[in-house]
């Protein structure tokens, strides 16, 4: 994966495989967000969506300094005040709903700094693989910052709400064993693992059946943001979908010729 971005700041997509990078380029400024590249997150992720050969998004920062230090602050003054500051917030939340909504595994690789938005954008994804350089903190009430309660949701997804409280209330920043210890982190690996642990991760993922792992993150996904009214009947379509797929042939045909299936995803 090239490291080296533009000129200025950007949201650069590559795709390797069956893996789409969705790359946060702007290390001069430790990888902040501008409002420009939360603007194009979601049409980064539709282009995940929409390639029939990607099977896994992972989101990371360029460099190995930082995920990213969240938005990028010198915007502020202009661009979160006033009626600009809603406009702002639609944009966060375009970007967040974009990884919330996806159908597709979407993996968040750590590294070094992972703050403010950044950390809201990676509570967003499935999974967060981080290395023990990472940090992790949402200092919003060190800047007078009324934390939007649409961004909570993915928090209350990872912890429980007295860790929560701790993370919004103090704004303090969590090394990574204690980050790991609330329960931010799927996984916390050695520095010189995390790139091989994420796409050995992505690539596991990616090898099985399309229409089952998304069954799975749809019934895992419904389940835990509506437990006393989900909609069972939505699930119950996607796993006959599953039974009803040519993957389901491939898959028995695979087992009982003891080599590996080649699923398509149909």
């Amino acid at each position: 994966m090239a490291e080296a971005g533009g000129d200025g700041p950007t949201l650069r997509y590559a795709k390797d495989g069956a893996i789409a990078w969705i790359i946060a380029d702007n290390p001069k400024r430790m990888n902040a967000l501008t409002g420009a590249m939360w603007g194009a997150l979601p049409g980064a992720v539709a282009a995940a969506l929409n390639d029939p050969d990607v099977r896994v998004v992972v989101l990371r920062g360029a460099g190995h300094k930082a995920f990213s230090a969240g938005a990028d602050i010198s915007e502020f003054e202009n661009g979160r005040t006033g009626e600009a500051a809603k406009a702002y917030d639609a944009l966060n939340d375009g970007a967040f709903n974009a990884l919330i909504g996806c159908p597709k595994p979407t993996i968040a690789m750590i590294q070094g700094f992972c703050l403010g938005g950044g950390l809201g954008l990676a509570l967003c994804c499935d999974m967060r693989i981080a290395d023990e350089t990472s940090q992790f903190a949402i200092p919003a009430a060190k800047l007078g910052i009324g934390y939007n309660a649409r961004w909570v949701r993915p928090i209350l997804s990872a912890i429980p709400p007295d860790r929560a409280k701790q993370l919004l209330f103090t704004g303090r920043r969590f090394r990574s064993a204690d980050a790991d210890a609330m329960g931010l982190i799927t996984q916390l690996v050695p520095k010189a693992e995390i790139e091989t642990t994420v796409r050995s991760l992505a690539t596991e993922i990616a090898e099985n059946a399309p229409l089952s792992v998304a069954a799975a993150k749809l019934v895992i996904d419904e389940i835990s943001r509506h437990p006393e009214r989900p909609d069972l009947a939505r699930l119950d379509d996607a796993v006959a979908a599953c039974f009803a797929s040519a993957d389901y042939a491939e898959g028995r045909r695979a087992f009982l010729e003891k080599r590996k299936p080649e699923f398509k995803g149909r």
